[in-house]
């Protein structure tokens, strides 16, 4: 397929070159190659098991790419230490699993964790720090409770408030919607969105629902069995042949009349008249 590269010209502290993505002998991207812009909100889509999910993982340290270097700040992320790469990039992984009997502020004042060391403790900073990401998230009233007993819903939002409190210019997330309702999917996109729109954050996220990268993506990267198909602005590349392209999908794209951005309307199954 044809990569279509419409990357604008802004700097960029993330990218990842000629990289072969691999899981012992399956290799799921071969010769990527990803920028993401500084200060954008970049959404990685595409159909199961494309890759996004696998980029993510290798942007993040995660992953060690067979082939190709992914670069921090103009140095390969895996020359840094751990502690160093966690001051600059935060991840909100798919699935996370808490410790036994961790209460929700224990979990999410485990965000500071990279600002400690042998001379900075705990401080105010941290408590503030903690606190407000605990209210941009809707989990105060939380605190007390054991991570363990809360609903899906409820700890997705305690690992997002754990990665807000670590204050990273870089943010991650990994399908930050899962297990969430739609009207607490609107409140997490609209918070992240806010974190690059008022603090200039750069945020890099895997989606499932394409109409909500479209209406929150500032960049939009579609991948389609390890390759990038086509990335940009979504208004730029989003239209019916490059879902089709991408998902199989036949449909129509249309404006949101809320949003301005493209609205993707699968083609209806014809519908029989019933028999009298």
């Amino acid at each position: 397929m044809t990569s279509v590269d419409r990357t604008g010209p802004d700097p960029a502290r993330l990218s990842c070159v000629d990289t072969t993505l691999a899981y012992d002998h399956r290799v799921v991207a071969e010769a990527l190659s990803v920028t993401i812009p500084d200060q954008s909100f970049t959404v990685l889509v595409g159909p199961n098991g494309c890759g996004k999910s696998t980029l993510l993982r290798a942007l993040a340290r995660l992953l060690v790419p067979r082939h190709g270097t992914v670069h921090l700040d103009g140095r390969s992320i895996h020359e840094l230490r751990a502690k160093e790469v966690a001051r600059r990039l935060g991840l909100l992984p798919q699935t996370a699993i808490a410790p036994d009997g961790i209460t929700v502020q224990d979990l999410v004042a485990r965000g500071r964790y990279p600002h400690q060391g042998l001379l900075r403790q705990w401080s105010p900073g941290d408590e503030t720090a903690v606190a407000r990401a605990m209210a941009a998230t809707s989990v105060t009233d939380l605190a007390g409770r054991y991570v363990d007993e809360l609903s899906g819903g409820q700890r997705q939002r305690v690992w997002l408030a754990m990665a807000l409190a670590q204050q990273t210019p870089i943010l991650l997330l990994d399908e930050p919607t899962t297990y969430l309702d739609i009207a607490h999917q609107i409140e997490v996109l609209d918070l992240v969105a806010r974190l690059r729109e008022e603090q200039g954050h750069t945020l890099v996220a895997v989606l499932h629902d394409l109409n909500h990268a479209c209406r929150y993506a500032t960049h939009l990267i579609a991948m389609r069995d390890g390759t990038v198909v086509a990335q940009g602005a979504p208004a730029d590349i989003v239209d019916a042949d490059l879902v089709e392209q991408v998902f199989g999908l036949p449909c129509r794209v249309i404006t949101d009349p809320e949003s301005g951005t493209p609205l993707i309307i699968p083609k209806a199954r014809r519908v029989l008249t019933p028999t009298r």
